[in-house]
């Protein structure tokens, strides 16, 4: 008997290994390509507001972080940097500074979807028509599956 527990035990923890490395592993594997960095500092150019993404805010580990600079337009957002990799990653506009999970459930109510992410080496996304985004004061990175916060930045 013991020796069945002890078998059913190490599978199950070698079961529930594999499908964190799965969850984790997977973003990055199916993944496109990051859009070209010429690209991307060529479309910031035209942005309204900048500001940078940090790795220190109080929602951000290990696992969940931004770094590099979004720039903002009336018609694009473009991240110049990296994100950590991770499943349904989206980006959205609110009006307050949010800097972990709970701050942003709190809002998210009023947040404005902006586009999924698929690539974490930056991204360019379009801003849906009828999004003002001089109405709005800051970019969030959210991981729908998971409800984590990712990283956020100020611009106005």
């Amino acid at each position: 008997m013991r020796r069945l527990i002890t078998f059913l035990t190490t599978h199950a923890i070698a079961v529930a290994i594999g499908f964190a490395l799965g969850v984790y592993l997977l973003p990055i594997l199916t993944a496109p390509s990051s859009p070209d960095a010429a690209m991307l500092e060529e479309k910031a150019q035209s942005a309204l507001f900048t500001a940078e993404l940090t790795r220190d805010l109080k929602g951000s580990d290990f696992l969940h972080w931004g770094e590099g600079t979004i720039s903002v337009s009336t018609t694009e957002i473009v991240h110049e940097g990296k994100l950590a990799p991770g499943p349904d990653y989206m980006v959205y506009l609110t009006n307050e500074f949010v800097e972990d999970e709970a701050e942003f459930e709190a809002i998210k109510g009023n947040a404005r979807l902006i586009a999924p992410v698929k690539t974490f080496g930056g991204f360019l996304l379009s801003v849906p028509e009828g999004v003002d985004v001089n109405a709005h004061t800051t970019v969030v990175v959210w991981c729908e599956s998971f409800g984590e916060f990712i990283t956020a930045a100020k611009y106005r």
